[in-house]
């Protein structure tokens, strides 16, 4: 099934159709891993474009690129591009379509995506703007819910830690919003709360949300989302150290509950090292869940699914 969307800048943009198909072609790109890859994106190009710092995203993105025969070319950081010249968005992108076929886009500027999206003669995908979207993240992070609870509709899921700046947790609620009887338990420090955006999102929806700053309060979900405080959004940076490790989910916490740990990583210290070995520690297998929903996202928006 076709995607409805040319270009993915926002989870608001999916509609449930969407990420069916979306969860679909994942499971099958799965499969074409587990076989050795495939050609099917062969003489396709891939622009990778970090602007800012990745790991996870940005070998993901490449790998999946590489996993269907396709090719890739990266554009890395902004003092070696040619914005830091003083070239705008809007002319990187048409000359970054000249070479390539599908572009992702990582930039720190909130709105860089849709100002991407709005020029780009190719599909583009964000790869996370600022503290705006993450949508892949979202989709990666949906098919991992439901692999491990096998389920996404009526899921409980604990978010916690920087829900203020996190853009991962907004693209996940705003995706989430999408499925039927869905409820949150939202763990924060008062100066990290989720914004508004998102709670007049779930206040629009009937979603049921709890906010709370006791990390005890949200260990009776199925999910719990574990985020890092985001160093790289303190202009005051006493403000980080006082709050980068509020929250310290260890394996007490979680070892004898029915509950799913997940984090879109790197963490800081979050969530401690004796979690890892936990059945119910799924973060390193979502991780490779991003591989499969980037490669199932390539193809479909090259309509080569």
């Amino acid at each position: 099934m076709p995607l409805s969307i040319q270009h993915l800048t926002s989870t608001k943009q999916l509609t449930r159709a969407d990420t069916d198909a979306i969860l679909k072609e994942s499971a099958k790109m799965e499969a074409v891993v587990a076989k050795g890859g495939s050609d099917l994106l062969k003489g396709k190009i891939l622009a990778s474009l970090f602007y800012e710092p990745s790991t996870r995203t940005r070998l993901s993105f490449e790998a999946a690129m590489l996993r269907l025969g396709g090719d890739v070319i990266t554009a890395d950081g902004l003092q070696f591009s040619s914005l830091y010249k003083g070239e705008t968005i809007e002319d990187t992108i048409m000359v970054a379509a000249q070479y390539a076929d599908i572009i992702c886009m990582r930039h720190p500027e909130q709105g860089s995506a849709d100002q991407a999206a709005a020029i780009s003669p190719v599909p583009f995908i964000n790869a996370g703007d600022g503290p705006g979207q993450h949508p892949t993240q979202a989709l990666l992070d949906l098919y991992t819910i439901s692999k491990e609870r096998k389920k996404v509709d009526g899921i409980h899921i604990t978010m916690v830690g920087d829900l203020l700046y996190g853009r991962t947790v907004h693209s996940l609620s705003f995706l989430l919003g999408l499925y039927k009887d869905v409820k949150f338990t939202l763990v924060s420090p008062k100066e990290l709360k989720m914004p508004e955006k998102v709670t007049s999102f779930y206040k629009e929806r009937s979603i049921e949300f709890t906010e709370t700053e006791n990390l005890e309060d949200g260990l009776d979900a199925d999910v719990i989302y574990m985020t890092r405080v985001q160093k790289e959004r303190f202009e005051n940076k006493d403000d980080y150290e006082r709050l980068k490790l509020k929250y310290i989910l260890e394996a007490k916490h979680v070892k004898d509950r029915d509950i799913t740990v997940l984090h879109p990583l790197p963490r800081v210290g979050e969530i401690s090292t004796d979690v890892d070995a936990l059945p119910n520690a799924a973060y390193f297998r979502q991780v490779q869940n991003g591989v499969f929903v980037r490669m199932a996202l390539l193809a479909m928006l090259l309509q080569k699914s």
